[in-house]
């Protein structure tokens, strides 16, 4: 096997495999950290021309699209507070914050070391344990699948912040969007309010776009004064830091940074759950084993270690069922695998022994690639950082014109543009009244698999007490009672230590 691989690395390092790989890992970092443009979008463009490639060079660009992609997103997360793609979003919670309190650079390269790191033990699980890993996901029916979503969504109970009642209702906001549309089973209308375009229900990105981006803008618009003729400008922050000092920080959370890239590479490998929930349940487990919870959310680099290190084993595990099964776990690597069909290479269990030297070579591109990822934004950090330094009467117009051309390009339709503004405005009046937006985020990932995974489960078997005797599925619901009990106990901890006003304690 470690033949195969350092064969692999010294056939990917050719210019003709190399050259690819580093303009596809340079889009995919341009194409993560433009908000509402997905990695998914990105490897689509990118795949029209591989056509003419041979299928190493191909896979290999696109390989380098969806690393790049995934750690490109937390570069507009921690400058500019608005994920660039929905698997940063768990980074804006304190990337966002360490960067306003004047550390823009730590606060970033926290989340590319991590991302790098997370990507590494990524890559140690997907050449090592991909049969045992894909065998696990072939063992899960609709039981585990509802189970696993179930357990998924107990994290609101620890991502409620100071009021346990404000985030359990953001948290079934979110879930109220997500059956808005026609039932899945029987095509009847739900919530459509008489709407058109309600009835195919709310696509995830325009919301995403509209709670985040549109609430930290208009946030920002009510901050802003009248500029004063010579008035003194402040410190110029600088994303200068000493790397060694950054990783050391990172080691230094040895359990954290291997419990939270096993959770990314775990879910990757389940298929349809993808990275914005890996670095969200990454996330409540770094705030849930942290002995100073209440920091979470303030600048702690645990939580920016944690959701970039999920973030980027999490493209490990998804590569894991598409090499291994030939099933795609996400829109990414179902487009990776569309372009193997093309190619005419059959992807599955005779994949690896069949074609070790594509195979290897993709373990390799997946590995090259997180050190082309590091190299590409550090020559680039200068330009990264004028983002910070964009007078905001500026940058504004210009990242509200990215959103909505982003919500817009989506699917073509003006009825996107219509949601973003919409939950623009819910996500501002929602921050006004101190309501947590990751609750919201989290329902609205994971309600519609929920209610999918319960129909199919019920429509094969309407006993409903498998969920609790078959054993992944019981685990999994064990496991999300053990979540909220945990989380509420830590909350009730919390606020002895720390006692908060009256009406902190009546919304408890």
């Amino acid at each position: 096997m470690y033949e195969l691989l350092l064969s692999g690395i010294a056939n990917i390092l050719q210019v003709q495999y190399l050259l690819p790989l580093l303009l596809g890992t340079f889009i995919g970092v341009i194409g993560g950290a433009l908000p509402g443009v997905t990695i998914a979008m990105t490897v689509i463009v990118v795949l029209p021309f591989t056509f003419g490639l041979d299928p190493l060079q191909g896979l290999a660009a696109m390989t380098g699209v969806y690393v790049g992609g995934s750690a490109g997103g937390l570069i507009t997360a921690c400058l500019l507070g608005i994920p660039g793609t929905p698997s940063a979003i768990a980074t804006t919670f304190d990337g966002f914050p360490m960067a306003r309190k004047g550390e823009p650079g730590r606060a970033m390269w926290l989340g590319i070391w991590s991302s790098f790191f997370g990507g590494m033990l990524g890559g140690v699980f997907l050449i090592a344990a991909t049969g045992p890993l894909a065998a696990i996901a072939l063992e899960f029916g609709p039981w585990e699948f509802f189970a696993l979503f179930v357990f998924a969504l107990s994290m609101v109970a620890g991502l409620t912040g100071s009021s346990i009642t404000k985030g359990l209702l953001s948290g079934a906001l979110g879930l109220v969007v997500t059956i808005m549309g026609n039932d899945p089973v029987m095509g009847a209308p739900r919530l459509s309010l008489g709407i058109g375009f309600l009835e195919g229900g709310i696509n995830f990105l325009p919301v995403l776009i509209g709670v985040f981006a549109f609430a930290q803008i208009m946030s920002d618009i009510e901050k802003m004064g009248p500029a004063r003729p010579g008035q003194a400008a402040g410190p110029v922050p600088t994303l200068t830091v000493s790397h060694l000092k950054v990783i050391g920080e990172i080691i230094a959370r040895p359990f954290l940074l291997l419990w939270t890239s096993f959770i990314g590479v775990l879910i990757g490998v389940l298929p349809a759950i993808g990275g914005s929930a890996a670095s969200m349940l990454a996330y409540d487990q770094a705030k849930k084993f942290s002995r100073q919870p209440e920091r979470f959310g303030t600048g702690a680099p645990e939580g920016i270690i944690a959701s970039e290190s999920s973030n980027n084993a999490n493209v490990g595990g998804s590569l894991v069922t598409i090499m291994a099964f030939g099933i795609p776990g996400d829109i990414v690597t179902a487009v990776m695998l569309g372009a193997m069909t093309i190619h005419g290479i059959q992807s599955g269990p005779l994949f690896i022994s069949q074609q070790p030297k594509l195979a290897y070579g993709i373990f390799a591109a997946y590995i090259v690639a997180h050190f082309l990822m590091v190299v590409i934004i550090a020559l680039s950090a200068r330009y990264m950082l004028r983002l910070t330094t964009v007078p905001k009467s500026v940058l504004i117009p210009i990242v509200l014109v990215l959103c909505v051309v982003g919500a817009y390009a989506l699917n073509n339709t003006m009825a996107n543009v219509y949601v973003l503004l919409v939950f623009g405005i819910i996500g501002y009046a929602l921050v006004k009244f101190g309501f947590p937006l990751a609750p919201l985020i989290l329902g609205v990932i994971l309600g519609d698999q929920i209610e999918i995974n319960l129909i199919r489960s019920i429509m094969t078997d309407s006993d409903p007490w498998l969920f609790l005797t078959r054993p992944i599925s019981g685990g999994l619901i064990a496991l999300s009672v053990a979540s909220v009990i945990f989380a509420l106990w830590q909350h009730r901890r919390y606020r002895k230590r720390s006692p908060q006003s009256d009406d902190d304690h009546a919304d408890f």
